[in-house]
């Protein structure tokens, strides 16, 4: 349900067409929601069918998009959203499901898309820091600027995790196939390793 109150947050700090939000999306939302352009437009759709969102009175004009604003049923409906209660989502992330994959088969070619995976958040990374010195600097801060604020540092400390945590990993030997592979049969010593681990876990 994320994305309809994504939706009507956009719409709040500014009533925009479809093409406008699908654009604001790709220069900020989209950074921690994303959404295609169908996406968008269909639920402006449903938010507009649903009594929301109303679509603004527009000159008649050759191509003039429809823009839409938040109606006071949408932001009742956006602020008991905020107050609800929510479990953390668990994390599923590929990349560590195939690490954990190559411990068992070997990864003689992981190394290469650590490294690409290590550009991306590091490019990333520095947009995020354009973005803050660009948008929030020290005298404009306002209650609603901090809290935007703060959205934005989660990203930079969500980049800057997995730029240390992808640094580390490629300091690892992560060429070659492990002991045992080729039979598919366990060597005593990773027996003994997983029935420790194994008793470890059930004592915790």
């Amino acid at each position: 349900m994320s994305l309809p109150h994504a939706i009507l947050t956009a719409l709040l700090e500014k009533p925009s067409s479809g093409l406008e939000l699908t654009r604001r999306f790709d220069k900020s939302i989209g950074f921690f929601w994303s959404a295609t352009h169908q996406q968008i437009y269909r639920e402006l759709g449903k938010l507009e069918q649903a009594g929301l969102i109303r679509s603004l009175p527009q000159p008649p004009s050759r191509g003039q998009r429809k823009a839409y604003e938040v109606l006071p049923e949408g932001r009742a409906a956006l602020v008991d959203w905020v107050a609800e209660s929510q479990d953390p989502k668990a994390a599923r992330e590929p990349l560590l499901l195939r690490l954990r994959a190559a411990a068992v088969v070997g990864a003689p070619g992981l190394a290469a898309e650590l490294e690409r995976h290590l550009g991306l958040h590091e490019r990333q990374l520095a947009e995020y820091l354009e973005i803050e010195q660009r948008d929030f600097p020290a005298e404009a801060a306002d209650h609603a600027n901090r809290l935007q604020h703060l959205v934005l540092r989660a990203g930079i400390g969500l980049e800057t995790f997995w730029i240390q945590w992808l640094t580390e990993a490629l300091s690892e030997p992560l060429g070659g196939t492990p002991a045992g592979a080729s039979t598919g049969t366990p060597t005593g010593a990773s027996v003994g390793a997983s029935v420790g681990a194994s008793t470890a876990s059930r004592a915790e």
